[in-house]
C-alpha cells in the first residue's frame, strides 16, 4: 500500500519533467524538395539545417533552450508548399528555414506572414520573394537579377559576337531567371537568337538541341534543374553544338556532372562564393567530410540560416518573429560559417557577391571571371 503514493509521485514527476522538456524545445520548420528531381538540392538544405541544430544544441541551445526541427518535403511545388506551410503553422513552429525553390518560397511566405512567422531562405533567388514579400522574409543568396546581370556581362565580355539561345524550365523561378537574363542582355544591345521553354520531366531533348544548333547559337543560357540540364547538355553535344553552356546556381552540384557526364565539361555557372574555402568554415567542412559527406552547394548556407535565427534570438532576447525580422532586416552584422552577414530593409543581403564555377575534368571549380581559368592552386574540397 505504501508503494502506491511513491509510484504516483514518481509518475507525476516524470510527467512534469517531460512537459518541461517539451516546452523547452524551440520548434522550427525546414522545407525543401526532399523527393523528386530536385531532391539532391533539398538534401543539401536538410543536411545543413540538421548539423546547425545539432551544433547549437551541443553548446546549450538558444538562451538555454534546445532546438528541434521538423523537416517537410514541398517538392518545389507551389500548392504543396502552401500545405507544408499550413502544417508548420498548426505545429506551432517559431521560424522556418526554407523553402529551397522560389516557386515554393513565395506562396508559402504569405502563409507565414499571416501567421506571424519568420522565414529565412538559404536558396530562393527570385526577386519577388523579397520585393513583394512581407515583413517576415530574409534570404542568404544573391537575387536572380544579380546573377542574370553577371551572366549577361560575362557573355558580352567573354563571348562577344556569339548568338545566344535561352532555354528555361517552365517553373516560376527559372522562368523569372531567364526573363531577367534576356532583359540584361538586351540592355547591353544583344537580342537572343532563340528563347525556348521546356517542361520539367522531359526526357528527350533532341528536338530542342536541333533548334539550338539550327539557330547558330554559340552560347546557351540554361535556366533549369541539374536533371534536365544534364540531359540538355548531352543532347546539345549529340546534335553537334559546341555552344558554351552558362547557368545560374542550379548546376553547381555534383549531380549535374553525374547526369551530363562528359558533356558537363566547360559549363559555367554563377553562384555565391564556395563557402567550403572560407576560413570560418574549415572546422565544419572537415566534420562533414569525416562523416563522408560533401557540404557543397547550399549546405553551408542552410547552416548559416539557422545561425542567423540564433543570432537574432540572442540579440533580441526573444523568439517573437516580428522582433527577429526587424533585427535581421535592420542591417545588424553577425558572424556565420559563411562569413559575416547583414541584410537590408527588404531582407536581401547588403553585400551580395557573385562567383563563377566551371566544370573541369569531371568536377566544378571556382574560376576567375576575367580569364575563366581555374586558379593555379585549386583548393576546392
Amino acid at each position: 500500500m505504501m508503494l502506491k503514493p511513491v509510484r504516483l509521485a514518481l509518475f507525476l514527476l516524470s510527467l512534469l519533467l517531460n512537459l518541461a522538456a517539451a516546452r523547452a524545445d524551440i520548434l522550427i520548420g525546414a522545407a525543401a524538395p526532399l523527393s523528386g528531381p530536385n531532391a539532391a538540392l533539398g538534401e543539401q538544405l536538410r543536411r545543413g539545417v540538421q548539423k546547425a541544430v545539432d551544433d547549437i544544441n551541443a553548446t546549450g541551445g538558444i538562451r538555454g533552450e534546445k532546438l528541434a526541427v521538423d523537416f517537410a518535403d514541398d517538392g518545389c511545388d507551389p500548392r504543396k508548399a502552401i500545405d507544408v506551410a499550413t502544417g508548420f503553422v498548426s505545429a506551432g513552429v517559431k521560424a522556418v528555414i526554407g523553402h529551397y525553390c522560389s516557386g515554393a518560397s513565395i506562396p508559402a511566405s504569405k502563409v507565414y506572414q499571416k501567421a506571424g512567422i519568420l522565414q529565412i531562405s538559404p536558396a530562393s533567388t527570385n526577386p519577388k520573394f523579397t520585393d513583394e514579400g512581407g515583413w517576415n522574409v530574409v534570404r542568404l543568396v544573391p537575387r536572380d537579377d544579380a546573377q542574370a546581370g553577371a551572366a549577361a556581362a560575362l557573355v558580352v565580355d567573354r563571348f562577344p559576337g556569339r548568338k545566344v539561345a535561352i532555354l528555361s524550365d517552365q517553373s516560376p523561378g527559372f522562368t523569372a531567371l531567364a526573363a531577367r537574363f534576356a532583359m540584361a542582355l538586351q540592355q547591353k544591345g544583344v537580342t537572343p537568337a532563340l528563347q525556348q521553354a521546356f517542361k520539367a520531366g522531359t526526357k528527350d531533348f533532341a528536338p530542342l538541341a536541333r533548334q539550338v544548333a539550327e539557330s547558330g547559337a554559340g552560347v546557351v543560357y540554361l535556366a533549369g534543374s541539374y536533371v534536365e540540364g544534364g540531359l540538355i547538355a548531352q543532347a546539345l553535344r549529340a546534335a553537334g553544338s559546341q555552344a558554351q553552356i552558362i547557368s545560374g546556381d542550379s548546376l553547381v552540384t555534383e549531380d549535374y556532372g553525374n547526369q551530363a557526364k562528359a558533356a558537363a565539361e566547360g559549363t559555367l555557372s554563377s553562384f555565391t562564393f564556395d563557402a567550403r574555402k572560407f576560413p570560418s568554415a574549415q572546422g565544419l567542412v572537415q566534420r562533414f567530410r569525416d562523416a563522408d559527406q560533401n557540404p557543397e552547394g547550399f549546405t553551408l548556407y542552410a547552416y548559416a540560416a539557422v545561425q542567423a535565427l540564433a543570432a537574432a534570438a540572442e540579440a533580441t532576447g526573444t523568439l517573437d518573429s516580428t522582433r527577429l525580422a526587424e533585427w535581421l532586416r535592420g542591417g545588424n552584422r553577425f558572424d556565420t560559417v559563411v562569413g559575416p552577414l547583414s541584410f537590408d530593409a527588404r531582407g536581401d543581403l547588403t553585400a551580395p557577391a557573385i562567383a563563377w564555377f566551371k566544370w573541369v575534368d569531371g568536377r566544378y571549380v571556382e574560376v576567375d571571371a576575367r580569364t575563366l581559368a581555374p586558379p593555379l592552386l585549386d583548393t576546392t574540397p
